[in-house]
């Protein structure tokens, strides 16, 4: 394998195909600790789980002091120096996680490389063209699950890459590049937490009677204040978006079961056959029995095609 880098911000990241390498991933309990400063040259994320403590951050022969608690993580790009210091009395639990990056062999063109992920996600490329020495994080509990996941999954593959490993460190960068786009703008950061909310609602609870104060309700917001916030927000309404959702989900139990017609209202929350048929025109432009039908031509000529490509080569 080629040299690996460790800064987030070299360019060739958006440029040419990069791949993770982690160096260190551990848990540590820390008592009344005092670090020497130092540097390495990998980024280092480091994860309050409990407890206090002090991040100590050298910039330009200046000193940057970061008090994190619980739910709090701190980002150091690499050769940065900086020290770890848990005051007497007090304690603290970590999960720190030090990577790298290593370029894309030939053989390896088409795995998940940084360059693929930001040229599709502008968040996460916007992110990668902002630097930082340190960039301390509040956490929803998003990235620690993401982070405990991709430590677990590091140690069932003994630190070897994979696909899985390399989907949960896409799943890392571009959960830490919505949280500092959040960071900088903070009223767009508390309207983004209750439409996320609002939506995992939805998508939670859609095959039953919902209501917009049973939506308000799960996210502590006034009943018309959300409906215009979600408008403002996302350019549709409640009830368009909980519509859409539910002929999405109704959609694909023509196409992929046998569930009869009449019971696929009842399964995306439609209390009237009716109304599900009215509303299933509506979006599709079709009714659902002339949707199951054309699926199911689509794939019986799919599998008539398929059948003649085996004949053909038999012979």
């Amino acid at each position: 394998m080629s040299e690996a880098r460790g800064s987030l911000f070299q360019q060739n990241l958006l440029h040419s195909g990069f791949s993770p390498f982690f160096h260190a991933y551990y848990y540590k309990q820390w008592n009344a600790y005092q670090m020497d400063y130092h540097i390495h040259d990998s980024t280092e994320i480091m994860y309050l789980m409990s407890g206090s403590c002090r991040v100590d951050v050298k910039v330009d022969e200046r000193e940057e002091h970061y008090r994190l608690k619980k739910g709090e993580l701190i980002v150091l790009d690499a050769n940065v120096p900086h020290r770890l210091i848990v005051e007497s009395g007090m304690t603290c639990r970590m999960l720190n996680v030090e990577f790298s990056f290593a370029p894309l062999s030939s053989d390896e063109e088409s795995s998940l490389s940084i360059q693929k992920l930001a040229h599709q996600e502008s968040v996460l490329e916007e992110f990668l063209y902002t630097p930082f020495s340190s960039l301390v994080l509040p956490d929803p509990e998003e990235v620690l699950y993401t982070l405990k996941s991709l430590v677990l999954e590091l140690d069932r593959q003994h630190n070897k890459s994979s696909i899985m490993v390399n989907l949960l460190f896409a799943e890392l960068l571009l959960r830490l590049a919505r949280l500092h786009r959040e960071q900088i703008n903070p009223s767009r950061q508390q309207a983004h937490h209750y439409i996320r909310k609002a939506t995992e609602y939805l998508h939670q609870n859609y095959d039953r009677n919902i209501r917009v104060e049973d939506i308000a309700s799960a996210v502590n917001l006034h009943p018309g204040y959300l409906h215009r916030l979600f408008k403002q927000q996302t350019g549709r309404t409640l009830t368009d978006y909980l519509n859409q959702l539910r002929i999405d989900k109704a959609k694909m139990l023509l196409a992929g079961s046998v569930i009869p017609i009449a019971d696929i209202a009842d399964y995306v929350g439609i209390g009237s056959r009716q109304y599900f048929h009215l509303l299933f025109r509506k979006y599709t432009q079709c009714t659902p029995t002339e949707y199951r039908a054309r699926n199911e031509a689509n794939s019986w000529a799919n599998d008539s095609e398929l059948s003649d490509e085996i004949k053909s080569e038999d012979f």
